[in-house]
Formats: structure tokens, C-alpha cells, sequence
């Protein structure tokens, strides 16, 4: 008699109750419950808070948005690296139910246009500079009429929903106003407005938009709700075995899920102890504020943890303190996990997968799960989830046979922001969140992913679609056509290789493409290899063959090493 088949379905554990409650009312009961406990450590601000000190900073600045005149669904943009300042602007616009947009600091001018209209930002706060970037030059340029008037009265044609800028300069340019006036902004707003305005906050709100790749050449605004993030952040800690006395090094960014769900919530549910080591990741100094701190968790993608194992000061820091942490953004390669675990004290390392549309974490292993299974899996559905793997007809494949892996439950995002469109193409209407990654089931549950959206490129954690990319050098005078591909790589998981067919008498050569990329969009998107052909491979259809061109790259690019 044939046995009867196990369909690719699995419901995460529902002894966990989900929180009833918004970001602010968790924060507000963490800061009662350890006031005297530290809360944020931010090393390269040489700044300390115990909960009770932060309660006060998030307090007095969400009455400073109060006074700035936001309204509960307006939306705050930051574009800065970490760094208190977005902590509190993350707790203060969720206290007063503004919706707080995340964007990458590695975002160049055409990528900032682009998320302040599509978001409609009201105000933004920005650091004064970050890398490369001089971002008060880069406002100028964008926003000229900036430095003629006053923050508050700012109107822009090119941006009609902009009011102001504030930096995180101490004395910025003419027409930004200073971080340091919010406070004086805030103290003369009475406490009782910023306790009415909470108090009409609910969860099932949006209270964050994160911009993603987009497959159609422009970024999405997944936006997620109060219910969505709080509790991701809070599954992950529970996974995790977080408790008040855990002192978690966050190097990973905060306009990631990684830093400001994973990270900030995940403590923040737990009275767990948050460490910021640096503006952006650095191993040296991640390094130092584990020893220094005492760290018990850490968090990164892979590359972040192959760049620590390979320090040559590594052997100095005393990483004993060490037991947990999570690897996620990319796959973990087994030896990786094994040095993790043998020369960093972290027994209890997790791997977490999900997306940004899933707020982010949907799979997770767990700390009592073997090493083969944290390196060949992604682990099982997450508490109060579901996930299926379905074929191309939507129907359920068999446990142990390859499909499409969909989640749904409490994590799913609302929908992308003012994309209603783009948001049917994502959850089907049972709720289903249609990741684009194809993966197979184990009869214990265990997922493994067997590969991602076809077109997806991940380079160092970062996810970089190829269509935005080639939508990008479309713009560029010489360029006819242009196709991307991924190509492995052992630095960066996958490093990224341009195909371009220039207009008949027009020159470019790789150095000129890459500069001309510098300036114009985020780094990690900027290819590492260009190829110049005068055809790419094709079906006697007329169809693309990528695979053909990855191919190609991979041998060629080899070659070049």
C-alpha cells in the first residue's frame, strides 16, 4: 500500500502569545520594569543610557515632532548611519504614530529623490556627512531653495510634502535645522499631548516604510505595522533566549529589519542591552565592543563574520563572554559557522531567513539544533507563522520536492506604500506572501533554500536586482543596451558583472562606468566587472540567456583573479 504523501506545509509553535500592544506602550513598559538597567551603549558616540534615561530622550523628542506639527500617518524620513539619534527617532515617531521611512545611507541623489516623493516625507533628518557622501551638499543640490528659507515654512515644488530638514550636524548650513533645537522644541510641548496622542496609536497601524529593490527598475515601499515589527523583533529574542542580563553587539544597519527589528526590538521586548560598536561595520571595532562590553550576542551577515575570524587582531580580544547571536543576509558557508562557533564562544549562533516584506524573519533554526542542520537549513516556520512551498500552479508540492516558499500570518507586511498594484503581485488573496525563493521541505519542517528569484543578486548582505540596475545604465549616453548578472564570489557571497552593448560610435570602457556609477547610485550596486559585447546570448526566440552570460563571467572573471 503507497504511503500517503506529506504535503509541503508547516505551522510555526502557538505557545507563544503574540503582543497585544504598540512600540510604544512595549517600550514604555521595558523603561518601567529596568529603569535602572543599561539600556544603549553607542561606543563611537561615547554615549550611555539606561532605560530610564532613554525614556526620557524618546519622550522629549516625540513631543519635539508634536511641535514641528506631525500627525499621527505623516512620514519622517532618516538618512543617517547608526547612531543614537536613530534609535530615538525610531521610538519617538512610533510613540506619536508618524511613520518612520528608513533610508539607506549609501543612497545617492536620484535614490533620495525618489524615496521623499514616493513617501511623501514631511521631514527628514539626515547626518551632516557619512563616507564619501557629503549629504548636506548633495540636499543642496537637490533642494537649492533650502538655504533661502526656514525650516518649518520650507515649500518645494519638486517636493510639496517637505516642511524641513533637520542634521545631525552640530552647526549645519542655512536652511537645515540643528538636532540640538528639538530639544528646546519638545520642552515646550506639554507632556499630556504627546500621553493623548500615544493613547490613540493603534497596533494594527503602519508605523515603518523600508525601501526594497524593485524587479520593475524602482524601489518598493514595504510597509509594515506596529504588530508586524514588535512582534519579529520579540520571536527572534525568544528564539534567542534573550533576557535583561544579555548584552547584544549590533553592527549590522539600522535601515536594515536586521538592526532596527532584529536589533532595537528584539531588545527592547527582552530589557536586553544594545550595542551600537560603530557609524557602520567595522570588525576592529565590533571586535573591541564585544571584549569591552561583555557581549553575550552578535549579530552580521556572513562577510561581517569572515572579516572578524580574519582580523589579524582577533586572537587579542577576549571573546569568552560570547554564547548567541544570528547570521542571516546570505547563506552561511559550513566552515564559517564552525570557526564561529569554536573561536567565538558562540554555541548558540542562529540563522534566521525572511525579507523585508515579512518584517523580516519568517524561518529561524534554533539554539538546540545541530550543526548540520544551522548550515544546511534555514531552520523551521517561526511561532504564529505559516509557511507552503508551492509549484507553479499554486498547488502544495510534496515534502521533499522543490517550490516556491510562501509565508503568511502576523509578519506579512501591509503592502507596499502607494502600490496597490505591486502589493496584489506579492500576497495572493488568501494572504500569502509570495517570496520568489525556491526551497524544499524536510519531514522534521527543517527548510532548506535551493535558490532565490532567479534575477536577485546578494552582494554582502545587501539584495541588488538586476532590473533596477540595467534601468539605471540606460540612462548613461553610450550605453545601447545592458544585461546584469550575479557571479559567486567568496568576500561578498556574489559579486556583480554589467553586460554592455554601446550606441554605434559611442566609447566607454569599465573605469568610466564605474566612476560615472559613484556618484549617482549606492556602492554596493556599482559593478565590479564590466563586459563589452556587440550581442548578448540569445534563444532563436530572441529571449535573454543569462545563464549563458553567468556562465561566461564566472570563467572569464576567474581568469582575471
Amino acid at each position: 500500500m503507497k504511503s500517503q504523501s506529506v504535503p509541503s506545509y508547516s505551522q510555526g509553535a502557538q505557545d507563544k502569545a503574540l503582543l497585544a500592544m504598540t512600540i510604544g506602550q512595549a517600550f514604555d513598559q521595558t523603561v518601567a520594569r529596568y529603569s535602572e538597567g543599561e539600556a544603549l551603549v553607542v561606543c563611537h558616540q561615547r554615549q550611555r543610557y539606561t532605560w530610564a534615561q532613554l525614556g526620557q530622550a524618546v519622550d522629549l523628542h516625540a513631543r519635539a515632532l508634536l511641535a514641528l506639527g506631525l500627525e499621527a500617518g505623516d512620514r519622517l524620513g532618516v538618512w543617517a548611519p547608526n547612531c543614537v539619534e536613530w534609535f530615538i527617532c525610531q521610538f519617538a515617531s512610533a510613540k506619536i504614530g508618524v511613520i518612520l521611512v528608513n533610508i539607506n545611507p549609501a543612497y545617492r541623489l536620484a535614490e533620495l529623490e525618489y524615496v521623499l516623493k514616493q513617501s511623501a516625507c514631511q521631514w527628514l533628518v539626515c547626518a551632516g556627512a557619512f563616507k564619501t557622501s557629503d549629504y548636506h551638499a548633495m540636499l543642496q543640490t537637490l533642494i537649492p531653495e533650502l538655504a533661502a528659507q526656514p525650516a518649518g515654512h520650507f515649500k518645494s515644488e519638486r517636493f510639496e510634502a517637505l516642511r524641513g530638514v533637520i542634521s545631525l550636524s552640530e552647526q549645519p548650513p542655512c536652511g537645515f535645522m540643528p538636532w540640538s533645537q528639538l530639544a528646546t522644541a519638545g520642552a515646550g510641548v506639554p507632556v499630556s499631548q504627546l500621553y493623548a496622542r500615544q493613547a490613540s496609536v493603534q497596533f494594527h497601524q503602519p508605523v515603518n516604510i523600508q525601501y526594497t529593490s524593485g524587479t520593475t527598475g524602482f524601489p518598493k515601499g514595504a510597509t509594515l505595522s506596529h504588530h508586524n515589527i514588535l512582534n519579529n523583533g520579540y520571536m527572534v529574542g525568544e528564539s534567542l533566549g534573550l533576557t535583561s542580563s544579555d548584552r547584544l553587539v549590533i553592527p549590522v544597519p539600522l535601515y536594515h529589519c536586521f538592526g532596527m527589528v532584529m536589533g532595537n526590538l528584539g531588545c527592547v521586548t527582552h530589557g536586553t542591552t544594545m550595542i551600537y560598536p560603530s557609524d557602520a561595520f567595522d570588525p576592529g571595532l565590533t571586535l573591541q565592543a564585544v571584549a569591552e562590553e561583555c557581549a553575550t550576542g552578535l549579530y552580521g551577515v556572513p562577510t561581517m563574520f569572515i572579516a572578524m575570524l580574519d582580523h589579524p587582531q582577533r586572537a587579542g580580544f577576549d571573546l569568552s563572554s560570547l554564547r548567541t547571536g544570528i547570521m542571516a543576509g546570505a547563506t552561511c558557508p559550513i566552515e564559517v559557522m564552525r570557526r564561529v562557533i569554536r573561536e567565538m564562544h558562540m554555541g548558540e549562533v542562529q540563522i534566521a531567513y525572511g525579507m523585508t516584506e515579512t518584517s523580516p524573519v519568517s524561518i529561524q533554526t534554533g539554539p538546540a539544533d545541530d550543526l548540520e542542520l544551522r548550515v544546511t537549513t534555514v531552520g523551521r516556520t517561526q511561532p504564529q507563522l505559516e509557511s507552503k512551498l508551492v509549484d507553479a500552479q499554486g498547488n502544495i508540492v510534496e515534502r521533499g520536492q522543490v517550490g516556491e516558499l510562501c509565508t503568511r500570518g502576523y509578519s506579512v507586511m501591509l503592502g507596499y506604500w502607494n502600490n496597490p498594484q505591486a502589493t496584489r503581485e506579492a500576497i495572493d488573496s488568501e494572504g500569502w506572501m509570495h517570496t520568489g525563493d525556491l526551497a524544499e521541505m524536510s519531514e522534521q519542517g527543517y527548510v532548506r533554500i535551493v535558490g532565490r528569484n532567479k534575477d536577485m543578486i546578494i552582494r554582502g548582505g545587501e539584495n541588488v536586482y538586476p532590473r533596477e540596475l540595467e534601468e539605471f545604465f540606460f540612462t548613461h549616453p553610450a550605453v545601447a543596451d545592458v544585461q546584469v548578472v550575479g557571479i559567486p564570489d567568496a568576500k561578498y557571497g556574489e559579486e556583480i558583472v554589467a553586460w554592455i552593448k554601446l550606441h554605434p560610435g559611442h566609447v566607454a570602457n569599465e573605469l568610466e562606468l564605474q566612476t560615472w556609477c559613484k556618484s549617482r547610485i549606492a556602492h554596493f550596486k556599482t559593478p565590479r566587472y564590466f563586459k563589452f559585447v556587440e550581442a548578448f546570448p540569445m534563444t532563436v526566440t530572441g529571449k535573454i540567456q543569462k545563464f549563458k552570460m553567468r556562465e561566461i563571467s564566472i570563467q572569464e572573471c576567474q581568469q582575471l583573479r
